[in-house]
């Protein structure tokens, strides 16, 4: 139950079905996000892993700037299928999560971490497929004394992402959107994934004149 506290505690939200996760696997990032209005999304984290997709249904934290307490119990509460997700501010002053937190979150079944601030032991990261995307890193540990928010609404790089959300992330960066959305953005992102084909197989026939290039020129009087 939610409460006023600067200490709440939400229940995690459901997992994605397993056959939504795997229609999300073969879909690239760009597709979702020119579905969505190409809006803003999350944008200024680095991928620290060099490979490995990431899919899942976020558990979110909301944490003091360079402190992990808060986090240590999301962890408890992760289920395979989640991404914890840590609105740390964007503050780089302190890393809140490193090589024992993702070893554990591995154990646990976590898919994928995201954090908006700092984390640590960056090697760890980058010779694993464990998907990870943060503001940054610094060799500063941690605080443990809170305050801090578990399932609630939290601000990732701009972009607002509820418990339970749905994210994909891979090397062009993270998107997220609820759950409800999810079978329709499939099928549009087939869709423009299909019609990406078609133009490239228009540019491997030589054709002087690419009716994907022209027709956008002559639109705005180019040509």
């Amino acid at each position: 139950m939610q409460n006023a506290s600067p200490f709440t505690l939400n229940a995690a939200a459901p997992v994605l079905s397993a056959e939504l996760a795997n229609a999300l696997q073969s879909i690239v990032t760009p597709h979702l996000s020119d579905n969505m209005h190409r809006q803003s999304g999350v944008v200024g984290l680095n991928r620290y892993n060099r490979s490995g997709k990431l899919v899942g249904s976020a558990l979110t934290v909301k944490t003091r700037p360079g402190d992990n307490l808060f986090i240590y119990k999301a962890m408890t509460l992760i289920q395979p299928g989640h991404v914890l997700v840590v609105d740390a501010g964007g503050d780089l002053t302190n890393a809140c999560v490193g090589e024992i937190m993702k070893r554990y979150l591995q154990q646990r079944g976590c898919v994928g971490l995201i954090v908006d601030g700092a984390i640590r032991d960056v090697a760890a990261f980058e010779n694993d497929s464990f998907p990870c995307y943060a503001r940054g890193h610094v060799h500063r540990g941690p605080y443990k004394d809170g305050p801090g928010e578990v399932n609630v609404p939290v601000t990732i790089g701009g972009q607002v992402i509820q418990p339970g959300d749905v994210i994909v992330a891979d090397e062009d960066g993270i998107v997220s959107f609820p759950v409800a959305q999810a079978d329709a953005l499939v099928e549009k992102a087939r869709a423009h994934a299909a019609k990406e084909e078609r133009i490239m197989a228009e540019i491997d026939s030589g054709a002087e004149r690419q009716s994907w290039l022209h027709a956008v020129l002559e639109s705005k009087n180019l040509l």
